[in-house]
């Protein structure tokens, strides 16, 4: 064994350091300051503790609050130091999984009939903020699993020994501070005085491996920091969150509604949601005339032989809707889940040559999916949407060049909605676990080789996620960051070779042999739903002008202006500029109150002296009074308003 190893760091500089040295010490041969922040580091590309010695040459990247991988050490470990506090408070407390999510993280517990509440969380903070300050250690502790079965056995945990029985000797880890032992792989950051501030968020019910025919245990949801600034910066941005939540917004601007009688998860669009959606399809679908794409219409249900052919019915069968059966025996029939088996039969009501494609085929498609219950949010998580979906059907060298122009329809669509914050996730298969996908390895690595090139043509900045890919392909999920910071998924490209072999497409090329198309998949919104549910949370309800339901509120002061009222509307219509005449018997200030509470862009204020002079008094949401027009200076001073991208819709 060499006495040093070589140490290649992220910058591509290379030092040499002793056999077994750490993360934390690497990080402090740089600079203190930067030791001081070091939660864990990446070494030949696993996230392990700082505090680990290297025994081989590696490359190795330090990793602080500022990465997602270091957040979510520092949450898993702040799980662990949940757990201690609660069985310090709470003995005989048995424990299960308590894993970093999102924002924070979360511990089931067992608390063997105690009660635990709302009212109990200023206790376990105060618990575990003395317990941090302590400075504990995270120690690691490799154990065989006979040492594991025994530690649980005596201490009486069922949940950790289910766990055991499902792991392999010689790869258990036990992680110790404190007073604490958990089974666990880690990683875990230094010591526990990293963590300043602590906030449990909420309690919930939560059965053991999601099974409800296991017991139901309490999930205790909490967030932690390395700053009390930041935690306090966090709850403020939880409070703007509820102003900003799409369901309350969406009831008070009458865009959507929920029925129990026609079932959960299947919104109804209202009238002036409707007109939202019906424009920002307006405006993809005249981006996708100029780009080449052709409209179809697909039916909402397909013979399940469809889907089987798909390879749908096999890897998601068991979580859709049941098949519907007809009085024709053996006959069944599916709410379509995806659109793109039905595009595949519409490339094929024909012959195909190499002169054709690429085919473009867009469409707006419901599809149907059966999300559980508890997993349903809104327009986020529902069980019909809408996708903006579209299959490119391309000669292989064709792909990069179809995958770049998609790339540059989504940037498009963003940038036209304000949504300037965005990375994009290049999202491959898992290579330890092939069987998840179809198709072969030859057509997989060419499917990731295109995404790869062509995310690295127009320099995007993107992350890679192992596993994370569809099952029929690999794809770049476009991540946007709303304007409280959050972080959603929206459009998607996905480049699949195996639904064309499957449905056994063909073209004929120049040489007179047939052929297979590739075919990519695209989605720029995602879907209807989830976009404009972000677009309510990122607006709060303050839409673009071009978008707004109602552009206009005509406001006269009293009835007798109603007819006047009604002519400059009747005017403003036909300049496409939408709206209504507020004709209520209700003072003025109620009137532009309740029009500033609805959201409405601009405000016409008309009494006696706006009709006598033919005129409009002119008010701008959040701004007030902007002065007397005519009508037709008002039509051009809101046409100025409209962003140029959105005049043509």
């Amino acid at each position: 064994m060499s006495d040093q190893i070589r140490i290649t760091l992220p910058d591509g500089s290379v030092r040499e350091y002793p056999n077994g040295v750490t993360s934390l010490e690497i990080a402090m041969s740089i600079s203190e300051g930067l030791a001081r922040n070091v939660l864990a580091a990446k070494v030949n590309g696993t996230v392990q503790d700082a505090t680990r010695p290297i025994t081989t040459d590696a490359t190795v990247t330090l990793l602080t609050w500022n990465d997602t991988e270091g957040k979510a050490t520092f949450w898993h470990s702040s799980a662990h130091l949940l757990a201690e506090a609660l069985e310090e408070l709470y003995p005989g407390i048995k424990f299960g999984i308590g894993p970093p999510i999102e924002k924070g993280f979360y511990y089931d517990v067992d608390l063997n009939g105690q009660h635990f509440s709302q009212d109990d969380f200023k206790k376990v903070e105060d618990k575990m903020l003395e317990l941090a300050r302590q400075k504990q250690e995270f120690v690691r502790q490799p154990i065989s699993k006979a040492e594991a079965v025994a530690y649980f056995e005596k201490k009486g945990d069922p949940y950790k020994l289910d766990l055991l029985e499902r792991l392999d000797d010689g790869t258990i880890t036990f992680y110790t501070q404190g007073n604490f032992t958990d089974l666990c792989r880690g990683p875990h950051i230094p010591h526990t005085g990293f963590i300043k501030a602590v906030k449990l968020m909420n309690v919930a019910g939560a059965y053991w491996r999601g099974d409800e025919k296991n017991k139901m245990l309490t999930r205790v949801y909490a967030v932690t920091f390395p700053k009390q600034k930041e935690l306090d910066d966090y709850l403020y941005l939880l409070e703007e969150a509820k102003k900003r939540d799409h369901r309350k917004l969406g009831k008070e601007l009458e865009l959507f509604a929920f029925s129990e009688k026609v079932g959960a998860g299947l919104p109804l669009w209202l009238p002036k949601g409707t007109m939202l959606r019906e424009r920002l399809e307006n405006f993809l679908r005249k981006a996708q005339v100029r780009a080449g794409y052709q409209q179809v219409v697909t039916p909402h249900i397909g013979s399940k032989q469809l889907y089987v052919t798909s390879g749908h019915w096999e890897k998601y069968g068991e979580d859709s809707f049941k098949p519907i059966l007809t009085p024709e025996a053996g006959e069944e029939f599916l709410l379509k889940p995806m659109n793109c088996p039905h595009h595949c039969e519409i490339y094929k009501t024909k012959p195909r040559s190499y002169r054709d494609l690429p085919l473009r085929l867009a469409e707006f498609g419901t599809v149907y999916r059966y999300e559980q219950s508890g997993e349903l949010h809104g327009l986020t998580r529902v069980r019909g949407f809408t996708q903006d979906d579209a299959h490119i059907f391309c000669r292989p060298d064709q792909v990069k060049e179809e995958f770049i122009k998609v790339i540059d329809l989504v940037l498009y669509v963003f940038k036209s909605l304000g949504f300037d914050d965005y990375s994009a996730q290049i999202s491959l298969r898992d290579p330890e676990n092939k069987q998840k996908y179809i198709g072969s390895d030859e057509l997989w690595e060419k499917a990731e080789g295109a995404i790869i090139e062509a995310s690295a043509e127009r320099g995007l900045r993107t992350v890679t996620e192992l596993g994370e890919a569809a099952f029929y392909g690999p794809k770049l999920d476009f991540m946007v960051r709303d304007a409280l910071g959050r972080k959603w998924q929206l459009g998607t490209i996905q480049v699949d070779y195996n639904l064309p072999n499957r449905f056994e497409l063909e073209y004929t090329g120049s040489d007179n042999q047939k052929y297979r198309p590739v075919m990519i998949h695209r989605a720029p919104f995602g879907s209807m739903e989830r976009f404009i549910a972000i677009l309510i949370e990122n607006s709060g309800g303050n839409f673009p002008l071009w978008l707004s339901p109602d552009q206009i509120a005509v406001l006269p002061i009293s009835e007798k202006y109603e007819d006047y009222s009604n002519e400059v509307f009747l005017t403003l219509q036909e300049s496409d500029i939408r709206g209504y005449v507020d004709h209520r018997d209700e003072k003025i200030g109620r009137k532009i109150r309740d029009s500033e509470i609805n959201k409405v862009p601009f405000m016409l204020v008309l009494g006696e002296k706006e009709q006598a002079e033919g005129r409009v008094s002119v008010r701008k949401r959040g701004e007030g009074d902007i002065g007397s027009m005519t009508i037709a200076e008002f039509v051009d001073y809101f046409q100025n308003e409209i962003k140029p991208v959105a005049k043509a819709v």
